[in-house]
């Protein structure tokens, strides 16, 4: 009985130990299960209590007043959203739409963006933007609503509204004349009789707007009964309205009651300064005027000529949801809180905005706010620019049949009809999509015949053994080789590939060779017609050819007068000499296309002075042409001149000391040891120098805009504007690009040698 009681003691021991260890284990099993639970649960947590970023896109400027509006009501918006972060970005005005239309697709573009309505039927049919579903539209502006509709479905919501209005300076009107400032105390009777005034100052402009751009002019068009874009996307800047605004616009010019050359800048400048009675602008001009110039500003008055008034296009401001985002419910958050009463109120006052949220306009201090209300009026009375994607094609012709008649005087019905040509031509059908079948072998069985060398070299024994002893300096030279195929090789491939797709924006098809036909063969057009790939591969070449003469000629004449051992004060004639060169190319570019004006520029005024007559510059080819030249020899022949100081301090003296005693003039000094001994130095410094006017885009661009109609572009600026300002036309563009690339290089290779070479 013992022994039974002993048993069953040590089995109950060992019962109580068995328990004891399941607890355990049971328990420890329990825990582990809660961290592994706890560890898949962990970054849902974190990103549940992480704030979800939204992207904002927009175009405003840095620091204006519509940027510190727009960043007060996002800080607004994030105190009462705590789990949302709103990452802003700002993008350059001119390449705002190129960027949109490339990132979004691609998933790397912004959750919402705030853009102008025009540009909603190109980005439906690039198909970037999505309605905004389940969105209160309450309280937000009917017509501005309206033009953010497609098919009855709203794609933005409206911000504010942007158009032209008068601003009036009654400070230079003539007390008692026709147009006196009692005349001007309530509205405007007509624009006439601003143009026709008396003014207390002789020399002051009665009307100061950019004549030349048809964003402006459109407000004249529509006063005559035409318009610029009929609603099938055809261009209208033809027939009876286009011809009398056109041939209103020139005889204001002739009298001197408009500017000619009209640039925002200039607006700016004269109005600002006082010596324009009127001008024709849009809010944006407010911010930059002196505190101390007395103007006000009133809705365009009628137009007497065409017995009804001035209507400007209106541009409304809308924020669009993106249609690849992230997020998109914080998306419609924010959006909706852009319109709301209180962030409308804050950009009207902070951004000087006319908000679309008419809850906004009850506060008190926007109530009674004269410069606001006069625009909120004006946009109501406006045409909303028309949504087709052809919109943004239209005004570079219409620029170039006005500059045609402003500038260069040729008949009216002529001008108009090659703008209508210019369109056609922008807006031809692409290339048919092609099969790229053929293309994809042929590029596999170049890279098979490059691998299949490669492999059979390498049988060799000696060159394996070349490889082996090689790959230690490999391996420092990788960097560089990465560097170069990430820098060089990745984009010239990209950008050659992109020459063999045809469409708009990132909307591209494959064409094949079709680009590169269409730009060899002038788009089936004449070959000698202005714009034409041989007509700009003619001026380019004449260009880089001038400008080589005249840098090296100038630069080596500077730099031998400077090398003088008896000259004084050579430091300082160093410096005032370098200073062109220092100086941005942009900078300069800007300053000397300013001289070169026909009203105010100082050439002309020199001219004047000597009494000649003043010069239209970018009227004709010959002159425009001149004065990109003079402004690229400025800035070039800097350089040439630093060259050549560093190879003349390099010439040993005892080759001079000989040629004296072998009595050689002045004349075969230069001929036989200066230059024979400067050739090694000029040589690497001529060919950088023809590259770099070859591709010289800011000059060309920013003195005369390739004027007179595209005359003066040369190879980069042509493929800049197919790319960037002719409906993102990048597969052309790209193919340009690798002309360009192919001329540089054939010509390199040819003359190369040539220019390095040894003086025999």
């Amino acid at each position: 009985m013992t022994e039974e009681a002993s048993s069953f003691g040590a089995w109950a021991v060992r019962a109580r130990v068995a328990c004891t260890s399941r607890v355990a284990c049971t328990s420890l099993l329990a825990r582990l299960v809660a961290c592994f639970a706890l560890v898949l649960v962990a970054p849902s947590l974190a990103r549940a209590q992480r704030p979800t970023t939204v992207q904002l896109w927009h175009a405003y400027g840095d620091g204006s007043a519509e940027e510190r509006a727009l960043r007060e009501v996002v800080r607004d918006f994030e105190s009462t959203h705590p789990n949302v972060r709103v990452e802003l970005l700002a993008n350059a005005f001119g390449a705002y739409a190129s960027k949109l239309e490339s990132a979004i697709p691609t998933g790397r573009g912004p959750d919402v963006f705030i853009d102008a309505h025009e540009r909603l039927a190109s980005y439906l049919e690039r198909r970037i933007v999505v309605p905004f579903e389940a969105t209160d539209t309450t309280g937000l502006e009917p017509t501005h609503l309206d033009a953010l509709r497609s098919d009855g479905v709203v794609y933005g919501l409206p911000l504010s509204a942007k158009c032209a209005a008068l601003y009036v300076n009654d400070a230079l009107f003539s007390p008692g004349s026709a147009g006196s400032a009692a005349d001007f105390s309530g509205e405007v009777r007509d624009l006439e009789s601003i143009l026709e005034a008396s003014y207390s100052d002789p020399d002051a402009r009665p009307l100061v707007f950019e004549a030349e751009n048809a964003y402006y002019v459109a407000a004249f068009v529509h006063a005559f009964g035409g318009e610029l874009l009929d609603d099938e996307g055809h261009y209208a800047f033809v027939g009876s309205a286009a011809e009398s605004t056109v041939s209103f616009l020139a005889n204001a010019v002739r009298r001197g009651q408009i500017p000619e050359e009209a640039s925002g800048e200039l607006v700016m400048r004269l109005f600002g300064s006082g010596r324009a009675a009127a001008a024709i602008s849009g809010p944006w001009l407010a911010p930059d005027l002196p505190e101390e110039l007395d103007w006000r500003v009133v809705p365009l008055p009628t137009l007497r000529a065409a017995g009804a008034p001035l209507r400007p296009y209106a541009t409304i401001e809308a924020v669009f949801f993106a249609a690849e985002s992230d997020a998109p419910n914080e998306a419609r958050m924010l959006a909706q809180y852009l319109v709301s009463a209180e962030a409308a109120t804050k950009r009207a006052k902070i951004g000087r905005q006319v908000v679309s949220t008419t809850a906004a306009w009850n506060d008190p201090e926007l109530a009674n706010d004269a410069f606001l209300a006069t625009f909120r009026d004006a946009s109501r009375n406006a045409v909303p620019m028309p949504t087709h994607p052809n919109m943004r094609v239209v005004f570079e012709p219409a620029m170039r049949a006005l500059r045609r008649v402003l500038r260069g005087g040729a008949p009216v019905p002529d001008a108009l009809d090659g703008g209508a040509r210019v369109f056609d031509d922008l807006t031809r059908a692409m290339p048919a999509r092609r099969d790229p079948t053929f293309a994809l072998v042929g590029i596999g069985l170049a890279l098979l015949f490059v691998v299949f060398s490669w492999v059979r070299r390498l049988r060799d024994p000696n060159e394996r053994a070349a490889l082996r002893a090689s790959v230690p300096a490999y391996k420092w030279l990788v960097h560089a080789f990465l560097a170069v195929g990430l820098l060089v090789v990745l984009p010239l491939v990209v950008g050659g590939a992109t020459s063999f797709f045809a469409g708009r924006g990132t909307d591209l098809h494959y064409v094949g060779l079709a680009n590169y036909g269409d730009i060899l063969s002038a788009r089936g057009g004449d070959l000698l017609a202005p714009g034409s790939f041989w007509v700009v591969l003619l001026v380019t070449v004449l260009w880089t050819v001038l400008n080589l003469a005249l840098h090296v000629g100038i630069g080596v004449a500077l730099a031998l007068v400077l090398h003088r051992p008896t000259l004084k004060l050579k430091g300082f004639y160093r410096v005032l000499l370098i200073l062109p060169w220092a100086v941005p190319s942009y900078v300069t570019a800007l300053a000397w296309k300013g001289l070169f004006h026909r009203q105010l520029g100082a050439i002309n005024a020199i001219l004047e002075s000597l009494g000649a007559e003043p010069v239209s510059w970018f009227a004709q080819w010959s002159t425009a042409f001149a004065a990109n030249l003079a402004t690229n020899v400025w800035l070039g022949f800097p350089f040439m001149m630093v060259i050549t100081l560093g190879a003349l301090a390099g010439i040993p003296k005892d080759l001079y000391e000989a040629a004296d005693v072998d009595g050689a003039t002045r004349w075969q000094r230069f001929r036989l040891v200066t230059l024979p001994m400067l050739r090694p130095a000029l040589a690497p410094a001529v060919a950088m120098g023809a590259v770099w006017t070859f591709n010289m885009f800011n000059v060309v661009f920013l003195v005369s805009g390739g004027e007179p109609e595209g005359t003066t572009e040369i190879l980069v600026s042509e493929a800049y504007r197919w790319a960037f300002t002719r409906g993102s036309q990048y597969g052309y563009g790209a193919a340009y690009a690798v002309l360009i690339f192919g001329i540089l290089v054939v010509t390199t290779r040819l003359f190369g040698r040539k220019l390095t070479e040894a003086p025999a």
